[in-house]
Formats: structure tokens, sequence, C-alpha cells
């Protein structure tokens, strides 16, 4: 198990002064760098090798959103190893020790000269160690969409959408989608599958799907193949 303290920055903030979504897919994000980075195994031993885990699923619950200033605890563990495929769990706790947030999610170990999943090594997971899952309700990695849509405005991949594999970062996706939000949706769940990889200057067509409680944006292709599909449940 692998944490970090911090506190609410004013950079990570919307206009009611609570963390905004993609600042807490951030930490997360961040968490798990940090721990791979600390156990010897992170980007730039990855990227020597031509290996890298990439994110192919997230499901996020969130109790509440920090403010503006509060100190918060950001944690994460392995919960599973399995062929091709790691499963991670998040957290993010108040100052008390309640959980603000937390999160599964399903990576791929992929080697990065094929574009395609390859069986990690005994290093590439052993450091990690196994734990307990969270005790959270957990959903299945498939989103299923309403048959009405939406198209939007199409928008190209800027630079500052790429990380360091040279595709869009998760987060981005989730940021993408997020604009798309009525201003009084209050997010308790998001889900995201990624389907594959965006780069510099790809076309990405947005699709709406709307329902009662939910919002699910489709970022698609010019194929109309979706690069992600991200859900946000009220």
């Amino acid at each position: 198990m692998y944490e970090f303290d911090s506190r609410v920055r004013y950079s990570e903030v919307d206009h009611h002064g609570t963390m905004t979504v993609p600042a807490l897919i951030n930490y997360f994000q961040d968490c798990s760098t940090f721990q791979s980075e600390d156990l010897g195994i992170g980007t730039t031993v990855l990227k020597e090798e031509k290996r890298a885990w990439l994110l192919s699923y997230w499901q996020v619950i969130l109790n509440r959103k920090p403010e503006l200033g509060e100190k918060i605890t950001i944690g994460t563990f392995a919960t599973e190893f399995k062929g091709l495929f790691g499963n991670r769990n998040f957290y993010m706790k108040d100052a008390d020790g309640k959980y603000l947030a937390c999160a599964n999610s399903v990576w791929a170990f992929i080697d990065t000269e094929t574009g395609r999943p390859t069986r990690p090594q005994p290093k590439d997971v052993q450091l990690y160690g196994v734990e307990e899952p969270l005790d959270i309700p957990y959903e299945g990695r498939k989103i299923r969409l309403p048959e009405e849509t939406d198209d939007l405005e199409a928008f190209p991949v800027r630079k500052y959408h790429i990380d360091t594999n040279e595709h869009v970062n998760n987060c981005q996706y989730i940021r993408m989608a997020a604009d798309h939000l009525p201003e009084d949706f209050k997010v308790g769940q998001l889900r995201a599958e990624y389907k594959r990889q965006a780069v510099l200057d790809n076309v990405i067509i947005p699709e709406v799907y709307m329902t009662e409680n939910k919002e699910a944006v489709v970022l698609n292709a010019e194929d109309k193949e979706p690069y992600a599909v991200v859900e946000f449940t009220k």
C-alpha cells in the first residue's frame, strides 16, 4: 500500500471552491506513478524496456469533493495481477481518515513497439504486492449506452493532451467528457472505458447520451469508432 499527503490547491478547484473531477483523477494517477517510481520500476525503466502500463478502465466513487486548502491523503495498492492485466484500487481521505473518494481500475501491460498487450514478468509485478480490494460496489467494465444521442463539435488533439507515452493521457479524456456536463450535474460516480489511443492531431468527435441520472460521452475518431467512453452518474 502506498500513500502521500497533499493539500487542495487553488488550481484544482472549480468556481464552488471544491476539487474538480479531473483533479481527483490526476491525484490517483500521480499516486500510482509515485509508487512505481519509488519502487524503481517507473516510466523511465519501462520506456527503456519498451513496456508500459496503460489504463483500460476506471470506476470512481465520489462521496464528497474536498475543498480549497483541505488536507488530504491519497493512497493506492494492487489487488490482482492476472494474465495481461493488473487491477488497482485508489482512495482519497480527509484529515479525519474518512473516504472522500474510492476507485477501482484495470491496467493492461503493453509492448510499446507493437502496441499490443504482453504478459508482465515477475519483476514487473512482484514489488507491488497484492492487497484485499476495497469494500465498494464494483460495476462491470462495459458501459451501456442509451439510444438517443447528440453529436457535438469535433476538435483536434492538442500538445497539452499528450503524456510521456506520446498519446492522450487518460485524465484528458475525463476532462474532455466533463466539459459537456450540465452546470447542475453533481457527479457521484464515473466510469471510463479506454478503447484505443489518440495521438497528436487526431480529430475527436464527441457524442453525448443522457438519461435522468446519467450522462455518457463517447469520444469518437473520425471513423466513428471510440477512443474512450466516459459515464457520469449523479
